[in-house]
């Protein structure tokens, strides 16, 4: 707000005042730091039965491993925060931020399938919200929700939910961000003891699918109108008081899964364990655990070793976002009626998908006009990426430069099986010669869209392992492409390699 003083002569010295008034604001706003947030907690407006106030346990002898200031960024954080000294001490549940009162909610869900009901933030503790974004703390300790959990989280899966939510960023996919990521000496037992970790994620919501779902099942639909006007002034505030609010709600939710989904599949993303407690209610990407990237090109692949039946593989997710979309419109039914939900269901998550992820392959191809063969082509290009053996993301990458005035072989290079693609590069040549774009701009488009950083498996399992033996050296070079996968980062070559064939496409575990 600007600094007027109404004065009837010029006054130097009321001026200078104001000049020194204007700068000390300037600073605090230049200087903001995390410990400083004001945090509000509006969730527990709502009825006890939402949520169990309960404090963090914190771990023994933490340390900092990582920050990331573009996720303080948008908390309104502009001062380092490797300066501040007492991030450590609050992520480890320590330190209160000024306004934090914290707990842990409560949500059920269909879980590979099946309904499961009371899940909740098993090991998960809430600090409240703050310039739209609410923060939590995972691994934070024991919550009544726990199950026969331990409340922990360990490094291995702490390190990679971390990075990959800032990557996802990074790929212009809706997410849940990292802020902070500690480690400790705190033993905790999976296969084989482990250290605990904590990661600070935000997120402008945590309400799921499996929010909705307990207290439908639990008989107390009351809870569900509580929830949805909550979930409206949180993530949808333009459709307040507008006329069928909770149908346009879930209208807007297909929508936003939809589109999540369909830059999933065009990035190769697999996320392994897509259960109606894991789909956030906004269609952002959440709770990352046994995901994957692609390596070479498999639809059928399946990166979660407990997902036997390949419910969540690769070519399944569509299917399986649309599921879960139609048992949230179920349990919508005392709201919206249950034949409407359907209705838009059927009318707008198919075409949204669609139309999403053939816009990206589209641009993914160089291809900006739209001619009668692309549908063939697209297909056939799947088909041949199937059968050569070929890293997805290093296609694509390659592809950005190929030129129809040289030869193929950079890319056939890269191929355990030349043929299929050999003969799809025929064509996709004779298409180029329809484009009326400059091949150099064409190719600037396209290295724009397809990323030469993935954060691979393989990769992350070589932090990892360095972090294990505390060295977390890669994990902040990790960090640095995950935030700017598009760029050239010649220092950090070695992270865009392909996977070694032992590794390929490996399946993880639930376990962290």
């Amino acid at each position: 707000m600007a600094i007027v003083q109404h004065i009837s002569t010029y006054n130097p010295l009321s001026s200078l005042s104001n000049k020194k008034q204007t700068l000390k604001i300037n600073l605090i706003k230049r200087s903001m730091k995390f410990s400083n947030l004001k945090l509000t907690t509006p969730y527990l407006d709502l009825a006890p039965t939402f949520y169990q106030k309960v404090a963090p346990t914190p771990l023994d002898k933490p340390f900092l491993i990582s920050s990331s200031q573009s996720a303080a960024n948008l908390l309104g954080v502009d001062e380092d925060l490797a300066l501040d000294e007492a991030l450590l001490s609050i992520v480890n549940g320590e330190t209160k931020l000024e306004g934090s009162e914290t707990f842990a909610m409560c949500y059920g869900g269909h879980q590979f399938g099946e309904f499961t009901g009371l899940l909740g933030d098993g090991r998960v503790i809430n600090l409240g919200k703050v310039q739209g974004q609410n923060l939590q703390l995972k691994g934070a300790g024991l919550t009544s929700y726990s199950r026969l959990g331990d409340g922990r989280a360990v490094l291995r899966s702490s390190l990679r939910e971390y990075l990959i939510s800032e990557a996802m960023y990074g790929l212009g996919i809706a997410t849940s961000r990292a802020l902070a990521l500690i480690g400790s000496y705190t033993d905790v037992r999976r296969e084989k003891p482990e250290k605990g970790a904590i990661v600070l994620r935000l997120s402008p919501t945590w309400v799921r699918f499996g929010t909705f779902e307990y207290f439908y099942a639990s008989g107390e639909h009351d809870k569900l109108k509580d929830l949805a006007d909550y979930v409206i002034d949180e993530s949808f505030p333009s459709l307040k008081n507008s006329e069928d609010m909770y149908l346009n709600m879930y209208t807007q939710i297909v929508k936003n899964t939809a589109i999540t989904i369909a830059k999933w599949q065009s990035v190769g993303f697999n996320h392994g364990v897509m259960n109606t407690d894991n789909m956030s209610i906004d269609g952002r990407t959440i709770d990352y655990g046994p995901f994957a990237f692609l390596d070479d090109y498999n639809p059928h692949n399946v990166c979660n070793e407990t997902d036997k039946q390949g419910l969540y593989s690769f070519k399944n997710q569509p299917i399986a976002a649309r599921w879960n979309l139609d048992m949230l419109a179920r349990v919508l039914s005392p709201l919206i009626e249950y034949d409407l939900s359907e209705e838009i269901l059927t009318d707008t998550f198919w075409s949204t998908y669609t139309k999403v992820y053939q816009t990206l392959l589209y641009d993914k191809m160089g291809l900006y006009r739209k001619e009668d063969e692309d549908k063939e082509l697209l297909e056939s290009m799947m088909r041949a990426l199937g059968s050569s053996t070929i890293d997805y993301t290093l296609f694509f990458r390659k592809l950005s430069r190929f030129s129809v005035d040289k030869n193929k072989s950079n890319i056939l290079a890269s191929c355990v099986n030349r043929e299929p693609l050999d003969k799809w590069l025929d064509s996709y040549s004779q298409r180029l010669k329809k484009e009326t774009l400059s091949e150099d701009v064409r190719q600037q488009k396209m290295l724009k869209i397809n990323p030469k950083y993935i954060l691979k498996n393989h990769i992350l399992q070589e932090a990892i392992v360095k972090a294990e033996q505390d060295d977390f050296s890669m994990v902040n070079e990790l960090l640095i492409v995950a935030l700017a996968p598009f760029d050239e980062h010649p220092e950090l070559e070695y992270l865009c390699k392909p996977a070694p064939m032992k590794t390929n496409n490996v399946q993880l575990s639930c376990s962290s």
